[in-house]
């Protein structure tokens, strides 16, 4: 399934590309539809997380909001790239339709994304267990990012905006559909479901929650400035044709975090536990992004991507993972499996680095003098967007490592809480 959640997610970075580059929309208008749509996004991730932990059906908590919601995100997922309008004859039909489809995809794709993300502690309990199937797991999601940041440019080449997005929907459902029978459920906790203000409290007064998802913000900030702003990069600021270049340029990086994965799962993770790993992941993508700032060449760009790709390896393994043990402590603090509250504030808040890539974007387009209706661009915009692609990305992977450093689940504190909830298991009889 994580494969049919990767590819319209991660293909949603080229809407930028697409409205602005292709269909000529204002890019300070894009710019904020896009931040406040994360907004939306951010708001309603811990409302479908909350309702997630206290709906009781015949299907279960999380997966009835997979079941009835994939469909219709799909569907509006297409839509999205099908647009009749344009900036120049309509550019406010062209807002207005960015508007209504983006805010059913964002609405659709919030619960199946949750529902789903919600079941990873609950049907592994482990840290082992948890490795492993985020070995495997995130092994997919890296062809499906492949596919999803990397293809959008080539196929629409090929086969227009309009159909890489009927494409992408089709290859999304089919393996969401495939996935869906695979997904179970533990019985519900007898204890009654916080309400959404005290589940809020509870959930804001994690201090190993608050550290995680602010580098979990840190670490989409990254990626989405690097996938947001790499067509730009390679038409502008290394002068070459897009499309093609650009799929390379992310297909490497993607590749390389797929084949990355295991030797972080297997050396790298049992020895470092899940806080070290990730302060290496990102300190790693730190140093990889560096070239950028000076390379002239696809071949100095594909060096770096590289790098990159296999740092991002780590991050992407130890995501959930770490999140998972964030849940069980608070297990022992709340007496309830919160999955859904957790994974939805994290939505909430890690869904903020869209709204700060966008403006960072509109900052830097604007200082840069880039106007996409001019047949010639202005020379700053090719430094501006090497700006783009190296700095904001490269400080936000070292602010990660410092906040990371605060993060207090691990060491003999994460080992008390797995044995403390291990005994409570054993005492109780209850796997919830």
């Amino acid at each position: 399934m994580n494969f049919g959640l990767t590819i319209p997610a991660q293909a949603g970075s080229f809407l930028l590309l697409y409205y602005v580059d292709d269909r000529k929309l204002n890019p300070a208008w894009a710019a904020t539809t896009l931040t406040l749509f994360a907004l939306y996004n951010a708001a309603n991730n811990p409302l479908i997380g909350h309702l997630s932990d206290r709906t009781r059906s015949r299907w279960g908590r999380r997966v009835p909001y997979i079941r009835f919601a994939w469909l219709p995100g799909l569907v509006a997922f297409a839509l999205l790239f099908m647009t009749p309008f344009n900036g120049v004859d309509s550019p406010v039909a062209l807002l207005l339709y960015l508007v209504v489809v983006w805010g059913l995809w964002e609405t659709f794709g919030t619960a199946v994304g949750t529902g789903y993300l919600a079941l990873l502690p609950e049907m592994f309990r482990t840290y082992a267990e948890r490795t492993a199937v985020a070995w495997r797991m995130n092994l997919v999601q890296t062809l499906g990012l492949l596919f999803g940041l990397a293809l959008p440019p080539l196929l629409a080449g090929w086969v227009g905006w309009a159909g890489m997005g009927v494409l992408f929907a089709v290859l999304s459902g089919a393996a969401l559909l495939f996935g869906l029978g695979a997904l179970f459920e533990r019985p519900d906790p007898a204890a009654r479901p916080l309400g959404f203000l005290e589940a809020l409290r509870a959930t804001f007064s994690h201090r190993a929650f608050l550290t995680v998802v602010a580098a979990q913000t840190l670490r989409f900030f990254a990626t989405g400035t690097l996938a947001t702003g790499m067509g730009f990069f390679v038409r502008y600021s290394l002068g070459a044709e897009a499309g093609a270049v650009t799929t390379v340029l992310l297909a490497a990086a993607f590749v390389t975090a797929g084949a990355a994965l295991w030797p972080w799962r297997a050396l790298v993770a049992p020895r470092l536990g899940p806080r070290g790993t990730l302060m290496l992941a990102f300190g790693l993508s730190a140093v990889s992004l560096l070239p950028l700032a000076l390379v002239q060449t696809v071949a100095g760009a594909l060096v770096s991507t590289i790098l990159f790709g296999a740092a991002l390896a780590g991050m992407i393994l130890m995501g959930d993972v770490i999140l998972a043990d964030v849940i069980d402590e608070d297990e022992l603090r709340s007496g309830q499996r919160r999955e859904g509250m957790y994974f939805g504030m994290s939505g909430f808040v890690t869904t903020l680095s869209g709204a700060l890539t966008s403006q960072v974007f509109g900052a830097v387009t604007r200082a840069s003098g880039y106007d996409p209706r001019l047949a010639a661009q202005p020379e700053g915009v090719a430094d501006g967007f090497r700006f783009f692609m190296t700095v904001p990305p490269i400080a936000g992977a070292l602010l990660a490592v410092l906040i990371l450093a605060f993060y207090p689940l691990h060491g003999q504190r994460l080992r008390a809480v797995r044995q403390a909830l291990a005994d409570k298991r054993a005492q109780t009889g209850v796997d919830w």
